[in-house]
């Protein structure tokens, strides 16, 4: 084998290790441990597990530094992993303490990597300056859309992955081997995980892990969009609209109830989804995955056209929209 096939199987076989040695160690010592009789609007498991599965993502992200970008990637890699870890801890950070973490993370990524978006397609274009605070916004609001989505076995993770692959075939069309590679190493850390969270929930990702693959994902997509003319950003957000839309839907229905953006509750897509159509904790992750899937697929058969991928965000924004509206209706009823 050659050293990115090692490099692949080396991040599948730490991260895969890891995940069990995580599950031992935690309920033996009670660490990172998320109960299942806690009083939480996203708690829809049954026994008390722990949530650092992204510990083992990161070991196996250590195969990254055979890669020329890897290197230049892990102080963020670190610093948007600890945005979170210590919530997994339950030691939490003060969110203005986590935002500035993830800037940081976000802002040395963005110079040490070049990957600044200046170019919005359909003739649209930042200055420079615009251009780097867009692509830190955008890195740090994925960071916590991921985290967002982060509710049910597989979700997550099984997304992130659908992601990477789309990144990982565009990369390889513009013959950017660098970012392929990054892709390959660290969808096969995830895909770890991924069988141990699916279908079961042996153990969670995470908030360090959901960061940590935020990030990644994020700054995969910056990176193709803004090095690549025939990369249009449009497709970028074809490719993240699940997540990125999930945040700014329950953004403004939080704002419209007179609620704090911040505040969790139990009124997500994917939560509605579970009490009314699956009923079901692995089933509603694959009912998620299934439904993006086709528009993961068309975004990326049409990479650089902006128009295609418009028509994509919008059909997904108006088919999420009406999905939600029909579940909610019946929650409301269901409550009266």
């Amino acid at each position: 084998m050659n050293q990115l096939e090692w490099s692949i199987l080396g991040a599948f076989v730490t991260s895969f290790t890891l995940q069990f040695l995580i599950i031992y160690f935690s309920h033996k010592h009670q660490l990172f441990i998320d109960s299942h009789t806690e009083e939480k609007p996203q708690n829809f498991h049954h026994f008390s597990t722990p949530r650092a599965g992204g510990l083992g993502i990161l070991a196996g992200m250590v195969f990254l530094l055979f890669t020329p970008l890897g290197w230049k990637l892990l102080f963020s890699i670190l610093l948007a992993f600890l945005s979170g870890i210590f919530e997994d801890f339950h030691r939490s950070l003060s969110p203005k303490l986590r935002l500035i973490l993830q800037f940081i993370a976000a802002l040395s990524a963005v110079l040490l990597t070049g990957s600044v978006v200046t170019y919005l397609g359909l003739g649209f274009h930042l200055p420079y300056g615009v251009g780097i605070l867009f692509s830190i916004v955008a890195i740090v609001g994925l960071m916590n859309a991921v985290n967002i989505i982060d509710g049910f076995n597989g979700l997550a993770s099984g997304m992130v992955l659908l992601m990477l692959f789309s990144f990982g075939i565009v990369a390889l069309q513009v013959e950017n081997h660098e970012i392929l590679h990054i892709s390959m190493i660290v969808s096969s850390a995830v895909l770890a995980f991924f069988l141990v969270n699916f279908p079961k929930g042996k153990i969670f990702l995470g908030d360090g892990g959901a960061y940590l693959l935020g990030f990644i994902v994020a700054l995969t997509g910056i990176f193709l969009a803004s090095n690549y003319a025939e990369v249009s950003p449009w497709y970028i957000l074809a490719v993240l609209i699940y997540p990125v839309w999930e945040v700014l839907f329950s953004i403004y229905r939080k704002r419209k109830a007179n609620r704090s953006p911040m505040q969790p509750d139990a009124y997500h897509l994917h939560m509605l989804i579970y009490k009314h159509i699956t009923h079901n904790n692995p089933l509603t992750s694959l009912f998620i995955i299934l439904s993006t899937a086709p528009f993961i697929f068309c975004s990326t058969l049409y990479a650089n056209n902006s128009k295609v991928n418009l028509l994509i965000v919008f059909i997904f924004i108006s088919c999420y929209t009406l999905l939600y509206r029909y579940l909610y209706k019946k929650e409301c009823a269901s409550n009266k």
